[in-house]
């Protein structure tokens, strides 16, 4: 009998010990992070296991938490739709072809452009996309931290200049997060469908930290971004700011590149791999002349 208790309360200590490791707090080193991004991360969930207000990260979309090479996911799904549907507003295709895709009036655009749509038809159409071809384009190590963030109480949110509806299913289901907290471009909805009337702040440059103040109404304590337009979001952050495969080129009216930027101000620096697969169809750029984003490496 004694033999048998002395068992059971081993048993007890490791089971005990197994729930500890899984307290908030604990970090576990992530595949393909440098020593030193997992040393930061590490004192970074040390240091809020016990905050008791809202802990809040944000991250952008297209290259932060997945490739976004050759193309953005939003432009192949809008230009596949567009050759399937030359006569849903041609108007618009033929317009939009004109502004840079990172500019503020193309990201509306693109919404503007599936307006009369429904929100459950452009939720599909996205993950259509995603499912297609970018379902193995998605960040290994960027899923792993934010599933770290989620078991140590974070809200994690993620804030793309991409159109909201299209990327809201596929990213909620992914990253096992609200679909409410994807925050892309939006419009008014009425009765399920999509206007043409855009709702502000339009997360881009700027306006993706405008957005965190609109719309999560905190300040994050994590923000990651990849590129320029990520950059005030970024600086937004009150403590961790993450860049992923920062680009070297100097932007027009820059005078440094947002990688020596970064490298400047003590950002975490992450470097993943975002090739493009050789079958891809990039009807982007063969179609309606989209530039190609370029491959990291």
């Amino acid at each position: 009998m004694k033999k048998l208790q002395f068992t059971a309360y081993l048993f007890l200590i490791v089971l005990f010990s197994c729930n500890k490791t899984k307290e908030a707090g604990n970090f576990e080193n992530i595949d393909g992070f440098s020593v030193e991004a997992n040393n930061q991360l590490n004192s970074f969930f040390e240091k809020h296991k016990n905050k008791a207000e809202r802990k809040i990260a944000v991250f952008d979309g297209d290259g932060t938490v997945m490739g976004q090479t050759p193309h953005y996911l939003a432009d192949e799904c809008m230009y596949q739709f567009a050759v399937e549907n030359p006569d849903w507003k041609p108007e618009i295709i033929d317009s939009i072809v004109n502004f840079s895709n990172v500019s503020n009036p193309y990201v509306q655009l693109r919404v503007k452009y599936i307006s009369g749509k429904s929100l459950q038809f452009y939720r599909d159409l996205g993950e259509k996309t995603f499912n297609k071809y970018y379902k193995n384009k998605i960040f290994k190590p960027i899923k792993q931290l934010i599933k770290s963030l989620k078991e140590n109480d974070f809200e994690v949110w993620i804030v793309t200049a991409s159109p909201e509806g299209m990327y809201q299913q596929f990213l909620s289901k992914e990253f096992g997060i609200p679909i409410t907290n994807i925050i892309g471009v939006k419009s008014i909805i009425n009765d399920g469908i999509i206007s043409d009337s855009i709702v502000y702040p339009v997360p881009q440059d700027k306006g993706k930290m405008e957005a965190i103040e609109t719309f999560i109404q905190d300040k994050p304590l994590l923000v990651a971004g990849n590129s320029r337009g990520d950059k005030e979001m970024i600086e937004f952050s009150s403590e961790l700011k993450i860049i992923v495969n920062p680009d070297e080129h100097i932007a027009d009216g820059q005078d440094i590149s947002i990688s020596d930027y970064a490298k400047n101000n003590n950002w975490l620096i992450i470097k993943i791999n975002d090739a493009p697969d050789n079958n891809f169809p990039s009807i982007s750029s063969k179609t309606f002349g989209i530039r190609l984003n370029k491959t990291k490496k």
